[in-house]
């Protein structure tokens, strides 16, 4: 699993079509895939939408890190950095903020690579993690 994270409209996108380059069809949208999908998909865009839906869902949430190391290893996952800038107000919003953050330290543990953009340009912050059960 690949994870590629950083802040809102810092080319993170760009950045991970051109490292890990693949059909169209294989990359979906977490804003609005179904459940399931992302666990054949090749790359999921919004990945932090994916979690901001399924908020309500604690064991779905807790378990999903694994779940995608084991069922779809070879994933590419695009998040938004959420845990930098003000706290919102709304807590709701507070909520989605943390888990994600959660959840996303969960990814990161799971991952075999973890890549931060920052104005376009991608630093890998973690590589060469053996797959486990590989």
């Amino acid at each position: 699993m690949k994870l590629i994270i950083g802040g809102a409209f810092q080319g993170k996108q760009a950045y991970a079509r051109n490292i890990f380059p693949m059909e169209e069809e294989q990359i979906i949208d977490g804003a609005d895939c179904g459940r399931e999908a992302i666990f054949t998909a090749g790359m999921v865009l919004h990945f932090h939408e994916y979690i901001r839906r399924f908020l309500e869902e604690e064991a779905f949430l807790q378990e999903l890190p694994e779940a995608l190391r084991k069922r779809n290893p070879k994933v590419v996952l695009v998040i938004n950095e959420l845990g930098c800038g003000v706290v919102p107000m709304d807590a709701f919003d507070r909520k989605y903020r943390e888990r994600a953050g959660r959840v996303c330290c969960a990814l990161a543990r799971e991952a075999q690579e973890v890549h931060r953009v920052l104005c376009g340009i991608g630093t890998v912050i973690k590589e060469g993690k053996e797959e486990k059960g590989a």
